[in-house]
């Protein structure tokens, strides 16, 4: 039996097994301008890793290898088993104190470059490598591609429905090698796919696609196309000839080629721990290294995560297999093409902390159990067993998969770079996983994300996580499905099933997960979404800045004493009897349901900010000992919503406040570098019609008119229509605004308030596309809205 583990059990072990190294009586040292032939001492150091993990294995001691200043590039991965790391043995790897040690799985190319065209360079690769990933000066540049690459587009950095067009495909003498990248159809991700010829109508000839459980259809708008050498058109981009060993390079305004450093990933992983349930690798930890270079992994093999809408690559730059108690902290993972860390089936008691994760090409860290570990798994959102065949005994039938793990003070940001299906933490028939006190920002997807029921437990406490969903769509900062043993994609199936057979709600969800005290921002989406079955859940003292929380087709949901900033609860296709509580939460505006025939448990004893929405409320017979009551934060600019002192209605209630100065990270460093979420300014009134909130085209929007709102947009003045929050996530203005905008100009026309908006827009032919001016980030910014966009 697996016993849960508290933050603080996970975190004494793993500072435990950091100190026992002092003690310890042998000690090497590793640089590139060692060898391995010397003794591995601080004068005569080894060159390699591996060098000095082969002397280590010959001692039962406790062993440190201090790596030395430099750049080790590997040829092949580092291979951990349970000969480095045992019961009476721990084995630590690390930066010397004050020195910078970076594990690569890169090359250096030496090239001789001459011109090819006005604005292209070219030089031959010798000895020929095969390579999809190119770093200047250890920036990644990116493959030639359709459309070029725009920082400010929504989607792939930019996309277009001509991308794949028979007019543009047969302009490509020869695009066998490119790649194909597209979103979902409804934007639950995306696909990717690697151009295997065309036909003579300019079809192109694909293999791939299968990054995605959910096949629901490419989008037809957002396409983009790389590795095509005549869309070789823009500077940063680069085009690889493998046939002729060729490089093709389009420099960046200023750059110096011949003085430039360019590398090249050659390795998926850079660090494997290879054990077993029966036989783990144990006390084994990296500390204060840099790990880069990996290559991008989208077109590997993957499976899918049971019946989530999530595929995945078992693998990353780090993957722990069969450990016990070992970890990284203090690390540095940056420029990786795929995932980042990776736990894979049995691991326990092992720690990733204090470690800064960004410029990743997929997912961040990942818990993946073994499917053959679940009952009666399926997995595709159609496919369900038969309950004539389930298996109807509660619980994992092995114990191969990942539990009492902790993920503690990582900042983890800008991943995602080539893949959309992936998340900062990722949770995936595992138990008890603890991830506190992370901060979580620019996403495509979710910042935490939980595939399924199996087999919970998890605590999710203390993070940051924010500008999330930023390329996607239909999610939340964070999400989670549920569709296990009970879930049947045919709803009124499902209701038999549950009303039935209750048992087998809970037989996978064994656990309670617990969400506490955290800060959510979702600008695309919602804050917290469970989605599809997602069943015993406690969520409380939670502060959601923007998108509210939403509960769908689950049990046993308990949500209370969080903070709804502008938003509100949204239950959607609710079952009868599921035994889900609603209470004693703030709550800004009507709530949002999708076919509720009941309540739940409970659905009461919440502060209402405004008479329409408790109104809105009692009419579907919820609320009856809920309150409509001004809420007055502290000073909500600086990111303080406690409630003040004077609003004891809502603390009689049963409301109360807690902590809101802890979330994400807390290493010194770390908190210098982390950026910190836009506060929300509420708009609280008595009643709402009398703020000129009105709803537009799925946004709530009103005048600026208030010296908080000029203080929270950054503004000038008390003039513009101030953006206050999304209220319809499919909205046809989503990839357009953001909470906290200010709208200055419609067309060419000043837009000074609401009145002159809609003078404007009624003014303007709709047909045809239209600038606006918004204000955003302390600067005017034009976008476009599209003709036949706005209702």
């Amino acid at each position: 039996m697996v016993k849960k583990l508290t933050a603080g059990d996970l975190l004494l072990f793993f500072l435990l097994g950091l100190a026992s190294p002092v003690l310890a009586q042998k000690t090497y040292f590793v640089s590139p301008g060692g060898q391995d032939r010397n003794n591995g001492s601080q004068q005569f150091p080894f060159q390699t890793v591996e060098r000095a993990k082969e002397e280590a294995r010959k001692t039962n001691e406790e062993v440190v290898i201090y790596l030395l200043e430099g750049v080790y590039r590997l040829a092949d991965p580092l291979i951990f088993t349970p000969e480095d790391g045992m019961n009476d043995k721990s084995l630590t790897i690390r930066s010397y104190p004050g020195e910078k040690a970076i594990i690569a799985g890169g090359i250096l190319l030496n090239p001789t470059w001459e011109s090819h065209t006005k604005e292209i360079m070219k030089t031959k690769i010798t000895p020929p490598v095969d390579f999809d990933m190119l770093l200047v000066n250890g920036e990644i540049r990116h493959l030639a591609r359709y459309p070029d690459y725009d920082p400010a587009a929504v989607r792939f950095n930019g996309t277009s429905a001509d991308a794949t067009s028979p007019d543009r495909v047969k302009r490509w003498k020869n695009p066998v090698g490119g790649y194909l990248h597209a979103m979902h159809a409804h934007d639950w991700g995306d696909f990717h796919y690697r151009i295997t010829g065309k036909d003579k109508k300019g079809n192109l000839q694909l293999e791939g696609g299968h990054q995605n459980n959910r096949q629901s259809g490419l989008s037809v708008q957002n396409r983009m196309v790389e590795n095509i050498f005549e869309e070789l058109d823009a500077p940063g981009e680069w085009y690889y000839d493998q046939s002729g060993s060729t490089l093709y390079y389009y420099p960046v305004p200023g750059e110096d080629v011949h003085n430039a450093r360019f590398e090249v990933p050659q390795l998926k992983h850079l660090i494997e721990f290879r054990g077993t349930e029966n036989n783990p690798v144990k006390n084994i930890f990296f500390k204060d290294i840099t790990f880069t270079q990996t290559t991008r992994t989208f077109m590997e093999t993957y499976e899918p995560l049971l019946r989530s809408d999530w595929t995945i690559y078992r693998g990353g730059a780090v993957i722990f297999e069969g450990t016990e108690n070992c970890g990284l902290t203090n690390c540095f993972l940056h420029h990786l093409g795929g995932n980042a860390i990776f736990f894979s089936n049995y691991n326990r008691n092992s720690i990733i902390s204090g470690s800064h994760i960004t410029q990743i090409g997929a997912s961040a860290i990942c818990f993946v159990g073994d499917p053959e570990a679940v009952r009666s798994p399926a997995f595709e959102y159609g496919e369900f067993v038969s309950l004539e065949e389930m298996d109807r005994t509660a619980g994992p039938k092995t114990n191969n998969y990942p539990a009492n793990c902790l993920v503690h003070d990582n900042l983890i940001y800008k991943i995602g770079l080539f893949e959309k299906q992936i998340t900062g933490i990722e949770l995936s028939m595992c138990r008890f996983i603890t991830i506190s006190h992370n901060s979580v920002y620019d996403t495509p997807r979710a910042g935490i994300n939980i595939s399924e029921g199996t087999w919970g437990g998890h605590v999710i406490e203390y993070n940051d996580i924010f500008d999330t969903v930023k390329e996607t769509g239909d999610h939340g900062s964070f999400n989670s499905w549920g569709r296990d043993r009970f879930w049947h994609p045919d709803y009124k199936i499902m209701c038999d099933i549950v009303a039935n057979e209750p048992s087998l709600i809970p037989a996978d969800a064994i656990s309670t997960v617990t969400i506490r005290n955290n800060r959510f921002r979702c600008d695309r989406g919602w804050d917290i979404d469970l989605d599809d079955g997602a069943s015993n859940y406690r969520i409380y003292n939670n502060l959601c800045l923007n998108g509210g929380i939403k509960l769908r087709e689950g049990f046993y949901r308990v949500v209370e004493n969080n903070i709804l900033v502008n938003n509100t609860f949204h239950p959607h296709v609710w079952f009868e009897n599921s035994g889900d509580v609603f209470t004693r939460n703030i709550v800004m505006s009507p709530y949002q349901p999708i076919r509720v025939q009941e309540w739940g448990a409970e659905t009461d004893y919440n502060i209402f900010t405004d008479s329409l929405s408790y109104k809105a409320a009692r009419e579907n017979n919820t609320d009856e000992h809920s309150i409509v009551c001004p809420v007055n934060f502290r000073n909500p600019e600086a990111g303080d919503y406690s409630i003040d002192n004077q609003s004891t209605e809502v603390f009689r209630i049963g409301f109360q406040n807690f902590d809101m100065h802890r979330f994400g990270v807390l290493s010194p460093r770390l908190r210098q570098l982390a950026r910190t979420p836009k506060m929300s300014l509420p708009v609280i009134t008595k009643d709402n019609a009398g703020t000129g909130v009105i709803s537009w085209n799925g946004w709530h929007i009103k005048n600026l008119e208030t010296l908080g709102e000029r203080s929270a947009t950054g503004m000038d003045a008390e003039r513009g229509v101030y953006v206050v929050t999304s209220i319809a996530f499919d909205n046809p203005l989503r990839d357009i605004l953001q909470a906290n905008d200010v709208i200055l100009k419609f067309g060419n026309k000043p837009v000074n308030n609401l009145s002159e908006l809609f003078e404007a827009i009624g003014k303007s032919n709709l047909k045809t596309p239209q600038e606006i001016i918004i204000f955003r980030n302390q600067r005017e910014n034009s976008v476009t809205i599209p003709g036949n966009t706005i209702r």
